[in-house]
């Protein structure tokens, strides 16, 4: 796809101030304090510029849960592609006493963050609970703007790379390849539906005789709807014209898609319940399944382990394990409680 310029467009690439570009690389003594910071920074922008406050306000949210799950530590990091002076890695959970040769299902995470902060413990609890009920659960860590001084388009990129990689080792990981679920919030959410829709963004010289498309979405707060009434469509067209249909998710599915959850609160100022109403809508007229589950007053980054009581990190992630059990990549019944919590 030629303009890279067009995937500076999102809804979730707003940028932060320009001073706010290097905190990632501070030595904060505590971590919380820089999530902090940078929810002080987004309440600081202008009134003129709303949007983009709640946007950055939203980013920072991911990048607290990030914070929040730090101390839980993963069972192998693993470099998965080198690109631009950079090595990316992958941080692998398995199930206790897994071996290759006894393959189970796997599920990949992408963490938010707008494309301009965030982490790849974002996802680590949820990815703890699943490895410890059978899964193998891998969170991916990709470019991001204040890290890499990357766009929109390079994430992408690094998110077909990493379920390509995914995929080309499946034997190693013990992964089953029938059973590989993607799953990512916000901006992370919509790299799990790129790699599930789109075709064409790859990192140049990528193996694309390897599928990137999982058997399964999960998705978190998350806009894949980049057509005609949504909220990114007039800088969209304005940009890439006609191909705007090239990075739309909800426009590019297909008859065998694979089976949706989505969870969203329905004070979410970043995405429209009616944008998820459509999704659900769309994806089950091509005759494929889409739960959505709807949290009353619940606002971006609800579901996030360590925001406010965890109340929320435990209803979607047990009604994750559900959905799980239902597709037969785990074994039921969900438990009652999540095996990791605060």
């Amino acid at each position: 796809m030629s303009p890279p310029f067009a995937f500076r467009l999102s809804p979730f690439a707003v940028p932060l101030p320009p001073f706010a570009f290097r905190l990632p690389t501070f030595a904060f003594p505590l971590p919380l304090f820089r999530s902090a910071l940078l929810l002080a920074l987004a309440a600081a922008l202008p009134a003129r510029a709303q949007t983009a406050a709640e946007t950055a306000a939203a980013a920072a949210v991911d990048a607290a849960a990030a914070d929040a799950a730090a101390h839980i530590k993963p069972d192998r990091i693993i470099p998965y592609k080198q690109v631009g002076g950079f090595t990316l890695h992958v941080s692998v959970f398995t199930p206790p006493g897994h071996r290759p040769d006894r393959p189970v299902a796997g599920i990949v995470f992408f963490h938010g963050g707008g494309f301009n902060i965030g982490a790849p413990s974002n996802f680590y609890a949820q990815a703890k609970h699943l490895a410890q009920r059978g899964l193998v659960a891998i969170s991916v860590e990709y470019r991001i703007r204040t890290r890499h001084q990357t766009t929109q388009r390079e994430a992408i990129q690094d998110a077909f790379s990493a379920l390509r990689w995914v995929r080309a080792r499946v034997a190693e990981l013990g992964i089953d390849p029938k059973r590989l679920a993607v799953a990512g919030g916000s901006a992370g959410g919509f790299l799990a539906a790129a790699v599930t829709t789109l075709q064409g963004l790859d990192e140049p010289g990528e193996d694309t005789a390897v599928s990137p498309r999982p058997n399964a979405l999960i998705l978190f707060n998350s806009y894949l709807d980049r057509g005609p009434g949504s909220r990114a469509f007039a800088k969209v067209e304005a940009a890439m014209g006609e191909k705007w249909k090239t990075i739309s998710p909800l426009h590019n599915l297909y008859p065998d898609f694979p089976p949706t959850i989505h969870f969203l609160g329905t004070a979410d100022k970043n995405i429209p319940v009616a944008s998820a109403r459509k999704m659900k809508s769309e994806i089950e007229k091509i005759g494929a399944r889409c739960d959505l589950h709807l949290y009353e007053g619940q606002d971006h980054g609800f579901f996030n382990y360590g925001r406010g009581d965890n109340a929320h990190y435990r209803l979607t992630l047990l009604e994750t394990d559900r959905f799980l059990v239902s597709l037969g990549f785990l074994a039921g019944p969900t438990p009652d409680k999540p095996l990791v919590d605060r």
